[in-house]
């Protein structure tokens, strides 16, 4: 099998063209974006700060789209996964400078997810905490083993459903509609450490670095499922499975966005006006929604932490593993099977350990959550800028390199999460 033909389309790529692929990777993505760091910091962005910072929501989502379209692009034309392109293009120190970046932020957050997750289902499960973060990361683990790459997507996909819970929970908290519109199409900011640092945390968590590898790396395992195993094979995209990933991405995207703004309205609907700004554990999230918004509301948030958290775990240690296998050339792909591709689920494994350990430090898992967002706002920049330059070399995309409106939106995201970090240091010294 030879290079596609980028502009060339096909009977069977227009039978794909439907709801089908829409409702595939990006969805997948967009709702591990939702995962419970991002619930946690949400969830206390709301508490903190009320419906004054649901503009981050229409705000964000342009950027959302853009740097996981550049991703799955990147992934698609190249044929590589992001790690990959960086190995195959770039100088090793800058690769592993980056990679070690990515890589604790992956596995502080999976580790920060095990936990938020772990504290929700005590709400219905009375046991210990730290026991129920071995039992989930064990069953996590085990479909990652053992599950082929086409069940793990098609339950991802049920799983991103779990996040509707927060439509709910946001409706029945009965939000006042004037301090809604108000906060969503006024924006309003406070040059304070406090809102700096729970804006950099939305930023970095709502864009955070294990989208751009997953959103990649899924294209390259979708070419893999159709036969192109070979580099050679995957190279190159036609301009029909590109204009679909834009819409499968914008749709994921969309979902994304809104159940973040929903999150925002619910805790900034009730907690915020019941005077509960300091948002401690999951558990106090969930239970004191009870009270202002009904049992349902409490129980719905709990839920969401919970469904959303066995999506986006595997998300985040498969896509450490990727990545590292990726910069060593490791061979690693969900289609191999462990005694395949041995040290790509060894590390997928390690991975989570090390996120299971971290969780016996004894921090506090919903500051923990938003902890990892400000983490992923500090590392996602510099690969955000590469992928910027990869996906304008001609070297690596051929004529596939990006539009001026495209390079707009690529670059202003770009400088936004830049300056948003730069302003949250510079509060540490003012």
């Amino acid at each position: 099998m030879t290079q596609r033909d980028p502009n060339a389309t096909s009977p069977q790529e227009d039978k794909k063209d439907g709801i089908g692929r829409a409702l595939g990777l990006g969805l997948i993505t967009g709702a591990a974006d939702d995962d419970c760091s991002a619930i946690g910091t949400y969830a206390s962005a709301g508490a903190r700060f009320g419906p004054d910072l649901l503009w981050t929501a229409p705000v964000t989502l342009p950027m959302m789209y853009t740097v996981v379209y550049l991703s799955s692009k990147l992934g698609q034309v190249s044929g590589r996964g992001l790690f990959h392109a960086i190995k195959d293009f770039y100088p090793r120190w800058l690769l592993w400078a980056v990679l070690v970046g990515v890589l604790i932020g992956n596995t502080i957050e999976a580790a920060a997810d095990l936990g938020g997750m772990a504290a929700s289902i005590n709400i219905f499960l009375p046991v210990p905490i730290p026991l129920i973060v071995i039992v989930v990361a064990a069953a996590i683990f085990a479909l990652q083993l053992w599950g082929s790459y086409t069940l793990i997507r098609n339950i991802f996909r049920w799983l991103a459903l779990a996040l509707l819970a927060y439509v709910g929970s946001a409706i029945m908290a009965k939000p006042d509609a004037a301090a809604v519109l108000w906060g969503t199409l006024v924006p309003k900011i406070e040059f304070s450490r406090e809102f700096l640092s729970i804006l950099v945390a939305i930023i970095g968590t709502t864009l955070s670095a294990y989208l751009y590898t997953w959103q990649s790396n899924e294209e390259v395992e979708e070419e893999i499922a159709e036969g192109r195993t070979t580099l050679k094979e995957r190279k190159g995209a036609t301009d029909g499975e590109l204009r679909r990933s834009r819409r499968d991405i914008l749709i994921g995207m969309i979902f994304s966005n809104l159940i973040m703004y929903f999150i925002i309205l619910s805790t900034g609907s009730t907690l915020y006006e019941a005077g509960e700004h300091d948002v401690e554990t999951a558990a106090q999230a969930a239970e004191a929604l009870k009270p202002l918004a009904g049992g349902a509301a409490g129980v719905l948030f709990a839920a969401g932490v919970i469904g959303v958290g066995f999506l986006a775990v595997p998300v985040m240690t498969t896509g450490a593993a990727y990545d590292l296998a990726q910069a060593v050339g490791w061979k690693h792909s969900l289609h191999a099977k462990p005694r395949e591709a041995p040290k790509f689920y060894i590390a997928i494994g390690a991975f989570t350990l090390i996120a299971v350990g971290l969780n016996f430090l004894g921090f506090n898992p919903i500051k923990a959550l938003v902890w990892s967002g400000i983490v992923q706002g500090f590392s996602t920049p510099p690969l955000l800028l590469l992928i910027m330059l990869m996906t304008n070399n001609p070297r690596i995309m051929g004529d596939k390199v990006n539009s001026r409106t495209t390079n707009a939106l690529g670059w202003a995201t770009t400088i936004a999460i830049f300056s948003a970090s730069l302003g949250l240091v510079a509060t540490w010294f003012i």
